[in-house]
């Protein structure tokens, strides 16, 4: 093997350890490098062994219609490893696993990851006390969402499923999911002493939305600025239909992120604010 074919740079992630497994028999069988990555065993309940590889071990995983892979980005090293502790254990476990059903570059910064999992256990009861709790969220009791910002990441807790962006890369990406079920299960395990809220009170700022548009000012949408755009979304004012790029196919690959993050904040794709 010549060092340019020892090159691994892209981590390909995947829902299930059983669509691992194909995808590293793949690679083995074709004689391709590839590195591991495990969330074993701090992060076991929400993420599933990942693949380091070159272009063309991605390529091989991901034209295998066998193989279901979640996504993939650049490899960037972690900053911190996995640490050694087993997941804590709950009596009543709200949250369950995560499985990591969409991974890959965040549109709002293409250096960090961007991702949804879903869950096998149901927030929808949680969601209420935990607002009460974190006076920085945004709670909305139509959709049932809960929003906050967790550093530079931006999270959406849903009843069955998690979307986090702007996460560092994968590891990051386990250690906010783990930090959330430990959150979820402590704030459930207390709820006797918590008087649940459902209350609206601050979103993340119209920047957050900004960064999700095309920005280029094209004016499709009636307004003069893509800037001015995401006022409008943030203020309930506009819906983000009317962003025409994103919704054609120009720029369609940021519509998710953009439907994403206005559903956080109350605001659905035809009808505007929700609450």
């Amino acid at each position: 093997m010549t060092d340019e074919q020892a090159v691994v740079d892209r981590i390909a992630v995947f829902p299930r350890r059983g669509e691992f497994e194909k995808a590293h028999a793949l690679l083995t069988r074709l004689q391709l490098p590839f590195e591991v990555v495990s969330p074993d065993p701090s992060y076991s309940r929400v993420g599933a062994l990942a693949l380091i590889c070159d272009s063309a071990g991605l390529s091989a995983i991901l034209t295998t219609p066998a193989v279901t892979c979640a996504g993939w980005t650049e490899y960037h090293p972690p900053a911190t490893e996995t640490p050694e502790p087993t997941p804590q254990q709950f009596t009543e476990d709200v949250f369950g696993e995560a499985v990591i059903m969409f991974f890959g570059p965040c549109m709002a910064d293409e250096t960090r990851v961007r991702l949804i999992a879903h869950l096998t256990g149901d927030l929808a009861a949680a969601l209420p006390y935990l607002n009460s709790c974190m006076p920085q969220a945004c709670f909305n009791a139509g959709p049932c969402t809960l929003t906050f910002m967790d550093g530079q990441r931006m999270v959406t807790l849903y009843p069955r499923r998690i979307a986090i962006g702007k996460a560092d890369e994968l590891v990051d990406a386990w250690r906010t999911l783990e930090k959330i079920r430990m959150l979820v299960n402590t704030t459930w395990a207390q709820r006797s002493a918590i008087v649940p809220s459902y209350v609206r009170r601050s979103k993340p700022p119209a920047l957050e939305i900004y960064k999700r548009l095309p920005r280029t000012n094209c004016k499709a949408c009636g307004e003069q600025t893509c800037m001015a755009f995401a006022v409008s979304l943030w203020q309930g004012r506009a819906v983000p239909s009317q962003c025409l790029p994103v919704f054609t196919e120009e720029h369609a690959e940021l519509r998710a992120a953009l439907l994403e993050i206005c559903q956080g904040i109350g605001v659905d794709a035809t009808g505007g604010a929700t609450v």
